[in-house]
């Protein structure tokens, strides 16, 4: 072995075909073992899922984050699941998708992020990220392979920007999201502010032709894992047969060296992206603005007013 290839990050990939627990459950402790991802022992480690919205497919399926879960229970490892929704509360999400009661038998319960924490930006503003994220030893991104009408694919480490608390998600998206090439530079910059982040990435089932709602399935079959959430977006980048000048958070992680962003960097020590078809797979032409205008902004934020007010 060259010793470029013994300091290239692992991405550990293999096939699934559904989400039948036993099925789950042995796939990803493959590529989490595979992939040499090692929290240690006593650890706190925020497993964060892509809870957008009380929508399965908009969602990770709850097999696959319960699956990750049982994984770091079973290292001895403290895990904390956490999210922060586009619609609604981490909780009624996460009940009404069915994760809530697949967590249930390991003594876990998702919460939300709160606390928010002011972290830098590039562009001299800041978001406001949940202490959660910023005080854990380490995360994992647990994103479902979705396509994105703004940023075209949707993955781990776009997933993070759910470490943002609440109302200040769509803050963002109105200052940030104003002037191009911004927001997805803020979205790699808050992977770089976070503690060590690796990713698991669910692929059984797909969503493709838009998103991250309103999509439609796509049996893609992939679990994926990597103890670099950069490495393992690239490699489903690779998948998915897109390059880097496609899709804009990728972009910017190239600008930013980050070294998982960089297919020579990347080694697969079960099967390769070229081992999983991905024909026929749709992605958006034509991307969204990112920039929630004024009314958007106003909208959501007397839809989480009423939404708090409910009995």
């Amino acid at each position: 072995m060259s010793a470029a290839t013994s300091n290239a990050v692992p991405v550990a990939m293999t096939r699934c075909a559904a989400y039948a627990r036993q099925a789950v459950e042995r796939a990803t402790g493959e590529i989490l073992d595979a992939c040499g991802w090692q929290p240690a022992a006593g650890s706190r480690v925020l497993v964060k899922p892509n809870l957008l919205k009380a929508s399965p497919l908009a969602c990770t399926h709850p097999e696959v984050t319960r699956a990750a879960c049982a994984w770091l229970l079973d290292r001895g490892v403290q895990v904390i699941v956490a999210d922060s929704p586009g619609f609604g509360t981490a909780r009624g999400v996460a009940e009404a998708i069915g994760l809530a009661s697949a967590l249930a038998d390991l003594g876990l319960a998702v919460r939300g992020m709160g606390e928010p924490v002011p972290v830098a930006l590039p562009d001299g503003g800041s978001w406001g990220v949940s202490r959660l994220a910023l005080e854990c030893d380490a995360l994992l991104s647990v994103p479902r392979v979705k396509a994105h009408a703004q940023m075209r694919v949707t993955l781990a480490v776009k997933n993070l920007f759910g470490c943002v608390c609440g109302l200040r998600k769509a803050v963002a998206h109105t200052v940030q999201g104003n002037t191009p090439g911004v927001f997805e530079t803020c979205v790699a910059a808050l992977w770089q502010a976070l503690p060590p982040v690796a990713g698991l990435a669910d692929g059984i089932t797909a969503m493709h032709v838009t998103g991250p709602s309103g999509g439609k399935p796509f049996q893609l079959g992939l679990l994926a894992a990597s103890p670099c959430a950069v490495a393992l977006d690239a490699a489903v980048y690779a998948v998915l047969g897109v390059m880097p000048s496609d899709i804009p958070v990728w972009r910017a992680l190239i600008r930013r060296g980050a070294p998982g962003a960089f297919a020579e960097n990347i080694r697969y020590p079960l099967q390769t992206p070229q081992d999983v078809p991905a024909k026929g797979f749709i992605l958006p032409e034509t991307l969204a603005d990112v920039s929630f205008r004024p009314h958007r902004l106003a909208w959501s934020v007397c839809r989480r007013i009423w939404r708090s007010l409910r009995p």
